[in-house]
């Protein structure tokens, strides 16, 4: 598991089964329930890098749409307006992506 010894199988697992249905996603929900909110800055950052696909320092908007396929390759993707409701909330200065200090001020909200 990509998250091993930051984030529980089993916490990923309710996160996920809590944005199954389309339109369902809700960041700060996922947060809490994957135990990410609680992690400290350093884990936080090591996520942020994991969701990082092309290590351009930034999640954009291909790396928001495919969050929930991070956690488990079974999840959905994320719909387009999800999507779009996730980057806006993290992307603090309107570059249409988010950079790690911006997803730790997210996971924290």
């Amino acid at each position: 598991m990509v998250f091993a010894g930051i984030l529980s199988d089993a916490d990923i697992s309710a996160a996920i089964k809590s944005a199954e249905d389309k339109e369902s996603f809700n960041y700060k929900t996922f947060f809490a329930k994957s135990g990410l909110r609680s992690k400290s800055k350093a884990e936080v950052k090591k996520v942020f890098e994991i969701l990082d696909q092309d290590k351009s320092g930034f999640i954009e908007e291909d790396d928001v749409k495919m969050f929930l396929k991070n956690f488990s390759a079974g999840a959905r993707e994320l719909t387009d307006s999800e999507t779009k409701k996730f980057l806006s909330a993290g992307d603090s200065d309107g570059d249409g992506k988010i950079g790690v200090d911006d997803f730790q001020a997210l996971v924290k909200a």
